[in-house]
C-alpha cells in the first residue's frame, strides 16, 4: 500500500490503514511551507502550522508512531525530510529533523538525495553560508509484532567547568577567552574555582600555573598576566 502523507495533518486525528506492507510519507518541513494556503482553512494538528520546534517534534513524532503500528510484521515506513535552516537573533540556527525526531523501528536503509527546483537553489550565496541543498529517506522495518525499538535525541546543556574529562589546558583557555583574551592568575582562580577537576584536587591552582608556564598558546603579558597567543 502507498500512502503520501502530504500535510501530516489528517494522519494525527484520523486512523491509518491497517496491514500495510509499505507507507511513504513526506511531512511538511516544519512550518518552511504553510499548507493552510493551499487547503484554505486552519486545521490546529497541521504539521505546517507556525508552532515551536518541540511542538512540532512532538506532533511528528505522533504521525510516525501511529504509521509505525499500522504496519505489518516485515512492512516498512520509508520516510523522505529534509532539514530546515532559520534566522534567529543574529545567527543562522540549523534544525536537522531526522536527528531530532523519534526513530520507530529498525533503520533498514538512510539514502541522501539532491532537492530540485527550491528557492535556495535560484539565489547566489556569499562568504561561509551553504545552502540545503539534499533531502534525507530514511527506510524503517518492522520485525517484531509487540517488540517496538525506538530510538531519539536527547539534547542537553552542561557546564565546561563541570566535566570530569576536559582538560585542565581548555580550562584555562576558556578562562582566557571569558576576559577577553587576556587573564590575570587571579582572574583564573576565581573563574575555575569550584570546576569539577578542580574539587578533589588541593593543588588545582598549582595545577593553573603549571598549565600558562609549560603550554606554548600561552603569552605572559607581563607577570601573572597571560594571553591565548
Amino acid at each position: 500500500m502507498h500512502l503520501d502523507l502530504l500535510t501530516g495533518w489528517d494522519a494525527i486525528k484520523d486512523d491509518i490503514p491497517v496491514q500495510s506492507d509499505f507507507v511513504f510519507s513526506h511531512s511538511p518541513y516544519w512550518d518552511i511551507i504553510k499548507y493552510k494556503n493551499m487547503r484554505g482553512q486552519y486545521d490546529p494538528d497541521d504539521l505546517s502550522n507556525p508552532v515551536g520546534y518541540p511542538d512540532f517534534i512532538r506532533m511528528l513524532d505522533k504521525v510516525n508512531e501511529k504509521i509505525y503500528a499500522s504496519l505489518l510484521n516485515g512492512g516498512r515506513h520509508a520516510f523522505l525530510m529534509g532539514n530546515v535552516r532559520k534566522h534567529v537573533n543574529d545567527h543562522y540556527q540549523y534544525y536537522s529533523i531526522i536527528k531530532d525526531m523519534a526513530w520507530f523501528g529498525d533503520l533498514e536503509s538512510h539514502l541522501v538525495k539532491g532537492q530540485h527546483n527550491v528557492t535556495s537553489g535560484r539565489k547566489g550565496y556569499h562568504g561561509s553560508f551553504i545552502p540545503i541543498m539534499h533531502e534525507h529517506l530514511l527506510i524503517f522495518i518492522k520485525r517484531s509484532i509487540w517488540q517496538l525499538g525506538i530510538k531519539y535525541t536527547k539534547t542537553f546543556t552542561r557546564d565546561l567547568r563541570q566535566l570530569q574529562q576536559v582538560t585542565w589546558r581548555d580550562l584555562v583557555c576558556a578562562a582566557v577567552e571569558q576576559h577577553g583574551g587576556r587573564a590575570s592568575l587571579k582572574d583564573l582562580y576565581e573563574t575555575l574555582d569550584g570546576a569539577k577537576k578542580a574539587v578533589n584536587n588541593v593543588h588545582w591552582r598549582e595545577q593553573i600555573r603549571a598549565v600558562v608556564q609549560r603550554y606554548p598558546e600561552f603569552e605572559r603579558i607581563q607577570s601573572g598576566v597571560y594571553a591565548v597567543a
